[in-house]
């Protein structure tokens, strides 16, 4: 199908509108996405020496738009399954972080992937409100982040129970869920088998905010000091 509305370098708006249904009943992870991209750029080449190069990167452009993980801001209705090891997992949550345009509630066991700990405070000084919500003994782990959060202005809320807090779910912009097993970890991503969903909805998000705001609620009396 890329082949097909590249030979005119025009992506028209009945070409747009099924490749973006192929896209949503193929229900993609992040790699196979970076897959597509790579043919769409080799297509593009390929097609730049027989179109106006102008005309060839606004149909790459075009594309490439499609083929960005969906966030519900369209108003198309999506649940996706991605799976690690593998990078699948974490790039989807690094997607959400630079997609994310006012909120990002973040409930999780423990952060020590350095790559999301910095999409997480570079959104923050994006202006997102980001709210971090995780267990009091994983906070002082070795190699836990959650403290270099709170010293970048990020408010940190842990459980004060002697139970674990141990949830790993993350809402963003009230519209975009992303829950599984997934432990936001560079060993979760390296070597254990773990899944996470993302979805927009709306049931699986009005329950997932509720419960975020009780236990935010619940701890207000114990912020994380950086």
């Amino acid at each position: 199908m890329l082949r097909q509305t590249a030979d005119d370098a025009n992506l028209s708006g009945g070409e747009r509108a099924a490749l973006r249904e192929h896209l949503k009943e193929a229900a993609l992870n992040e790699q196979a996405r970076g897959v597509l991209r790579h043919k769409a750029f080799e297509i593009a080449l390929d097609r730049s020496y027989a179109h106006p190069p102008q005309a060839v990167l606004a149909w790459l452009e075009d594309v490439n738009k499609l083929l960005l993980p969906p966030t519900g801001n369209a108003g198309e209705h999506f649940t996706e399954a991605f799976f690690s090891p593998g990078e699948a997992c974490v790039a989807r949550i690094i997607n959400a972080l630079h997609g994310a345009r006012n909120s990002a509630d973040i409930c999780v066991f423990t952060i020590t992937d350095d790559r999301i700990t910095s999409a997480i405070i570079a959104a923050h000084k994006r202006g997102i409100e980001v709210r971090v919500m995780t267990d009091n003994e994983k906070a002082f782990d070795e190699g836990s982040d959650v403290r270099q959060l709170a010293r970048a202005g990020i408010e940190v809320r842990v459980d004060t129970s002697t139970n674990h807090m141990h949830h790993k779910f993350a809402v963003f912009d009230r519209g975009l869920l992303l829950t599984g097993s997934y432990n936001w970890t560079l060993s979760a991503s390296r070597h254990n088998q773990e899944n996470m969903i993302s979805s927009n909805d709306a049931k699986l998000l009005r329950a997932f905010s509720q419960e975020f705001e009780r236990l935010w609620k619940q701890f207000a009396h114990s912020p994380l000091q950086g």
